[in-house]
């Protein structure tokens, strides 16, 4: 009886350090590390995101009118950079349907959905 409880135990044990390692690889994967994961880098990002709000005109703004671009934010995922084979870049989706893409090391914006941004890219020469 002793033996057969020592081996559950073990059994719930390994399962435990099975999930968690597995857990662990798909947070890295899907980027969200502890190192990736920091306030000034999202901080950095929201300061970008008010610069480009603050730098249209205020009545053909791109996030549908509303005046607060923060508020428009349905979606923020961290993406492996499949196109540049390593590093990884935040999405931002919203309301209106619309999206930026911002590397996550240097808060740039690297990617937009919307005209008003295009210049604001970097070149691709």
């Amino acid at each position: 009886m002793k033996g057969f409880i020592l081996l559950i135990i073990g059994i719930i044990l390994a399962i435990l350090v099975i999930g968690g390692a597995a857990a662990f690889h798909f947070m890295n994967e899907m980027g969200i590390g502890i190192d990736e994961v920091n306030s000034d880098t999202i901080n950095d990002i929201v300061d970008k995101v008010s610069n480009i709000q603050s730098s249209e005109s205020s009545g053909s703004s791109s996030d549908g009118g509303s005046g607060n671009i923060i508020d428009d934010i349905v979606k923020e995922e961290v993406k492996f950079n499949a196109q540049n084979g390593e590093g990884y870049y935040r999405e931002v989706t919203y309301k209106d349907g619309g999206f930026r893409q911002y590397d996550t090391e240097t808060g740039d914006l690297i990617g937009s959905s919307y005209d008003s941004d295009q210049d604001k890219l970097p070149s691709m020469e």
